[in-house]
């Protein structure tokens, strides 16, 4: 299978199977079987609920501004670093992420958070692949890009060279 717009060819077929999956597993164990959710009494659901919607706010902002790439009709011709790219190079697999794992700590479902390693593991495959193609399209533009700004958490503390400033 043939890659499509510097994407992985099985990158929205395994995003849907991941989803499908989790949220199968995530359902099933927290709300029906409740095999691995007996951490739940020892936080309080308001906690947890308030960790999921922080987590949701952080993913709906991080998908409404960094879903400027997948709008576009022509694919941009530089690098993009303004929006939710400024702090991260992967927002809308980021945003994707945080709302799996802000599902999962929301009912504290052990099996759930398993499968979020391994959609993690999945998502991480993805934005590698897809910044090779931007190596590759870019250059030097994607790679100073790529020093300053991290792949999954905004990299706080640095100055413009990308020394940790004290």
């Amino acid at each position: 299978m043939k890659e499509k717009n510097g994407e992985h060819p099985f990158g929205d077929a395994g995003q849907l199977i991941w989803l499908g999956l989790f949220l199968v597993v995530w359902a099933g164990d927290s709300f029906f079987l409740r095999l691995s959710t007996f951490l739940s009494a020892y936080l309080l659901l308001y906690i947890r609920l308030a960790i999921l919607c922080i987590m949701f706010i952080t993913a709906i902002y991080l998908f409404r501004s960094g879903h400027i790439v997948v709008n576009r009709e022509q694919k941009p011709d530089k690098v993009i670093t303004s929006g939710a790219f400024k702090y991260v190079r992967h927002p809308l697999y980021l945003a994707s992420n945080l709302t799996y794992l802000g599902l999962a700590i929301s009912t504290l479902s052990l099996l759930s958070l398993g499968l979020f390693a391994g959609i993690f593991i999945f998502y991480n495959f993805l934005a590698s692949y897809e910044e090779k193609l931007l190596e590759e399209k870019f250059g030097e533009e994607y790679r100073k890009y790529k020093e300053k700004t991290g792949k999954w958490m905004p990299r706080i503390g640095r100055n413009k060279s990308g020394a940790v400033s004290s």
